[in-house]
């Protein structure tokens, strides 16, 4: 904070300045919870003037919303200054700031915005808040952001402010209790105290491959690089302090609270209402919806949300704030007693309350009594640099008495001038170590902090700009340092690797076989193999095991297909399947011959090979049936439905289909089936087998591919022509090709038939009449004739009706077509089958099972 020490005038009985009057300004109190746009309104507002400066709670904020502004402005006219950085071009007009750092008046600009005014309210420093929102003004327009619960105090004591509210852009809704290990990805856990948020991130690491870290001790760097490992996904999960109440837009959809109850630095208490709300509403950002709760079981659990708190929170409906806190900021610095009685003096406004004793002031009061310090501080300049002094920030959070005494050594070397290069290039490289546990470098960053903040003020050191130079490369090492020690405790990058395999996107992770035998997964080894069997990285630790086995089971078949390519490769070279043998160059490496399943054919080497030792021929076959096993892949529709028609648990109804299905090669005429029987729950598991029943064929729409088609006909399973591309319409042969219906002169692809059918009834019951016209559009662009169309309606139902003839001398375009749909008959005959024939063998089985 930049302390200012001046004479003050009375204003309703307040020690303040006046604000600066500027007949053609409005004041625009724009108010609401979090989430509603405010600040980028304020930032779009700023740009729109000449000039502006915007007072945010946060370094980090500053620093975030400086970096929008000057990409925009340019970096010659935008201007950062906060208690430890100051980026200040000699011709800037824009400025980003901390509200400490924040001219008292406005600094004479076009635009001034503060945020998150509500802060006033706040025991530490809300009398700092209080004093800019009294005091700070735009020459053209000034604008206060915050919580609704300020607006009773911006009536007050703004009487001239506009009031707008805007709402929040998504919704917040109570989720409930929750377990650690149920919590969802993309989850907050908020804790209040660095011991609770170390033992929440221990237990993600274990259980969910780690977590972010976020604490208000943390160094901007630090805190930003944190938050980076959660926004690349590199971890679900971000464990902080309420530090994430304010200042951080995260991609969080859920917020569970660890406690709701914390130490205000006077005693531990419950969260308030707007408390709670400042920090459930980090879930759901923009238009994304989000939700809240609190961890369930472990020790300390808490007390759940009330049914007061979940509807206050979800509603976004607060007890108004009623007074703010207020100290005077300009007082007098005639002498150390005149000082003190400004800053404790008390409002008569009944809008404000006097300000709990802030650590600066207890620093001075502290020093004050000292006799040797309080005779070196005898002039009113020397009273109004003591008082800066003073106002050094206490990064190091050691309280009054501690912070008293470095400020205390601090004035010793001030009081005469400026402090030494050699001194404080000293105080920074002792500083500067990389070395150290978490605590011990967030303790270096803080006590680097309280440099930065002296290389700022322009006469407290000689060399400043370099100085301030040191203290910034200085921070930044320790940061970096501190993300890595942070990263290295909690988060396990294996685990969180593994544990996003074990997802529905595992199949988009990269997956790769070292030359070595090494598995990798997106670059972390889980372990290799020995053959072709897995065996666990031995350094991995016991709680990991049965993770990495699971990972692995899941990635297997593909390595497993890849070690196998690459020993045939260098064994047998390229091979290929023809005629229901396996060939290398035209010669049989390996004979196809029936399994216990017809899509699974079983490998024999061919006699060639027949002078291998046991061991090589059994490597081999191995290493073929691998490789055989992804060029089935195709027809793995077809494998599962056969593996169903074997299952007993099927019923004999289902499996008769099955097995009818698997003979036909996933085609089949919905004639030569019956599905009366069928309950409806069996037909339920036809979809999940990727089974569709249409309305003239049952048929697998993955069995219908060319790649499928192929296979099927290359291992020997069908022995129907092939249509390589297997277009929609082709024209028809004497036998129509596997997958096809013959319709007069061309053929149509059995899923394309279906499609064009389901279109007709689409049209019928949008007509909601007995006869009604169908669009041929769909048709014609598959390339079917006109004739052929009419052939494919006509089996699935439809009749065709004469369109009506236009009366003689009458002209206008002729009437359409029209058709009605009648469903067959049950116990009706059915016509003669136009599907191709299949094997016996599958109604035999049927005749078999429904005896």
């Amino acid at each position: 904070m930049l302390a200012q020490c001046h004479g003050a005038g009375q204003i309703d009985g307040v020690s303040r300045l006046r604000p600066p009057s500027f007949p053609s300004s409005t004041v625009k109190a724009v108010l609401g919870p979090t989430n509603t746009g405010k600040t980028h309104l304020a930032i779009e507002r700023l740009c729109a003037h000449s000039s502006g400066a915007i007072g945010f709670p946060l370094r980090l904020l500053a620093r975030e919303v400086y970096d929008r502004v000057r990409a925009i402005k340019g970096d010659g006219q935008v201007a950062l200054i906060t208690g430890e950085e100051r980026i200040e071009p000699p011709n800037a007009r824009w400025l980003l700031c901390t509200v400490e750092a924040m001219p008292r008046d406005g600094g004479d600009r076009a635009f001034v915005a503060l945020d998150e005014a509500q802060l006033a309210a706040d025991r530490e420093r809300g009398h700092i808040f209080t004093d800019r929102l009294l005091n700070a003004r735009g020459r053209e327009e000034t604008m206060i952001l915050g919580s609704a619960t300020l607006e009773p105090m911006v009536r007050a004591l703004v009487p001239e402010a506009e009031i707008v509210s805007r709402p929040r852009f998504s919704t917040l809704r109570h989720a409930g209790a929750a377990k650690l290990s149920r919590l969802p990805p993309r989850s907050a856990i908020v804790a209040f105290s660095a011991e609770q948020v170390y033992a929440v991130a221990e237990m993600l690491r274990r259980f969910r491959g780690g977590a972010a870290v976020v604490m208000g001790a943390l160094s901007p760097q630090t805190r930003n690089a944190q938050v980076d490992l959660f926004q690349s996904r590199e971890v679900d999960y971000i464990v902080a302090t309420d530090a994430i109440g304010m200042g951080l837009n995260l991609d969080v959809t859920h917020v569970a609270f660890a406690g709701l109850s914390k130490f205000d630095g006077v005693r531990q208490r419950r969260l308030t209402h707007a408390e709670m709300a400042q920090i459930a509403g980090r879930a759901g950002r923009h238009q994304q919806d989000g939700t809240f709760g609190t961890l369930a079981g472990g020790k300390g659990a808490p007390t759940a949300f009330t049914d007061e708190e979940v509807h206050a929170i979800e509603k976004h409906r607060f007890a108004p704030l009623t007074r703010l806190y207020w100290r005077d900021g300009d007082p007098r610095c005639d002498d150390l007693a005149t000082l003190i009685a400004d800053l404790e003096e008390k409002p008569d406004d009944p809008a404000l309350s006097p300000a709990p004793e802030a650590i600066d002031l207890a620093v001075l009061k502290r020093l004050a009594e000292d006799s040797d310090i309080a005779a070196s501080v005898n002039r009113p300049e020397q009273v109004a640099r003591f008082w800066d002094v003073c106002s050094l920030p206490d990064f190091r959070q050691h309280e009054a008495e501690t912070h008293a005494r470095f400020v205390a050594r601090l004035w010793q070397d001030l009081r005469s001038g400026p402090l030494d290069v050699g001194f404080a290039s000293a105080r920074i490289a002792e500083l500067d170590n990389p070395a150290g546990d978490i605590d011990t470098l967030q303790g270096r960053i803080a006590a680097i902090r309280s440099w930065a903040y002296i290389a700022q003020r322009p006469d407290w050191i000689m060399a400043r700009e370099e100085m301030a130079e040191r203290a910034r490369a200085a921070e930044a090492r320790l940061s970096d340092a501190l993300h890595g020690r942070l990263t290295e405790r909690f988060v396990n990058r294996r685990s969180a690797v593994l544990m996003k395999s074990m997802g529905k996107d595992a199949g988009l992770l990269r997956v790769t076989l070292g030359d070595d035998g090494t598995v990798n997964v997106e670059g972390q080894a889980i372990g290799h193999l020995e053959g072709f069997r897995f065996v666990v990285d031995a350094e991995a630790r016991h709680a990991d095991r049965k993770l990495l086995l699971a990972a692995a089971e899941k990635h297997m078949p593909q390595l497993l297909a890849q070690k196998a390519e690459a020993m045939i490769a260098s064994e047998l070279g390229e091979l290929a399947i023809e005629k229901g043998q396996i060939c290398r160059a035209g010669q049989a490496v390996a004979m196809l011959r029936p399994g216990r399943l017809r899509s699974a054919p079983r490998i024999e080497l061919a006699p060639e090979m027949a002078p291998l030792a046991a061991a090589h021929r059994a490597s081999l076959t191995q290493a073929i049936e691998l490789w055989l096993e992804r060029q089935l892949a195709p027809i793995a529709a077809l494998h599962r439905i056969a593996a169903a028609a074997q299952d007993l648990d099927s019923g004999p109804d289902l499996r008769a289909l099955l097995l009818a299905l698997t003979d036909a090669n996933g085609v089949i005429a919905r004639e030569r089936v019956s599905l009366d029987r069928l309950p409806p729950d069996r037909r339920s598991l036809l979809k999940r087998l990727g089974v569709m029943i249409g309305a003239l064929d049952i048929f697998v729409p993955a069995l219908l591919k060319p790649a499928a088609r192929r296979i099927m006909s290359e291992i020997g399973l069908d022995r129907r022509p092939l249509h390589d591309t297997m277009e929609p319409v082709i024209a028809a042969r004497k036998a129509p090709p596997a997958g096809y219906r013959k319709l007069g002169r061309q053929a149509i692809r059995v899923d394309m038939a279906e499609k064009l059918l389901r279109a007709a009834h689409a049209g019928r019951e949008a007509a909601k009449s007995r006869r009604f016209a169908i669009d041929p559009a769909l048709a014609t662009s598959m390339g079917l004739a006109p004739a052929s169309f009419a052939l494919l309606l006509r089996e699935a139902g439809f009749r065709q009706r004469p369109a009506r003839v236009l009366a003689a001398g009458a002209f206008g375009p002729p009437a359409p077509e029209l058709w009605e749909w009648r469903p067959q008959r049950k116990g009706r005959t059915p016509p003669p089958a136009r599907s191709v024939p299949v094997e016996g063998s599958a109604f035999a089985a049927l005749a078999g099972l429904m005896r």
